[in-house]
């Protein structure tokens, strides 16, 4: 059993890019789907596919790079990390987003900031 599975996605996610993969299967969970969705809708992944037990997950590379750069859980199951809505800050000055699981739902941090919505901060991508 997995005591952190967002862990385990990013870390599926850091090595699949690594490994030059085309894309990457990660089991099925309603906060996964959102982190995924979140991604595609920031231009970090190509496309994600739900199936019954797992999310395919089709990675995004620019003249043989990979579009994500690093991957960082912030928030743990030892430790959350809880941020207001004024606390969000740039991730590499801009460059990259931060992930946070609020009241309304999973939204990065820019959606966060303009909703004024607080909560834990799951993870940043640049």
């Amino acid at each position: 059993m997995l005591t952190d599975p967002i862990a385990d996605m990013l870390t599926r996610i850091r090595n699949a890019h690594l490994a030059l993969h085309k894309e990457v299967n990660v089991p099925r969970s309603k906060m996964k789907e959102s982190l995924a969705a979140i991604l595609k809708q920031e231009g970090y992944v190509e496309d994600v596919a739900a199936a019954d037990k797992t999310i395919t997950i089709t990675l995004k590379y620019q003249k043989g790079k990979s579009a994500i750069q690093g991957l960082r859980r912030v928030s743990t199951p030892g430790r959350r990390v809880y941020v207001g809505s004024s606390d969000i800050s740039c991730v590499q000055n801009g460059l990259g987003i931060c992930i946070l699981s609020t009241s309304s739902g999973v939204l990065d941090g820019m959606t966060a900031h303009e909703k004024k919505v607080g909560g834990e901060l799951l993870c940043e991508i640049w």
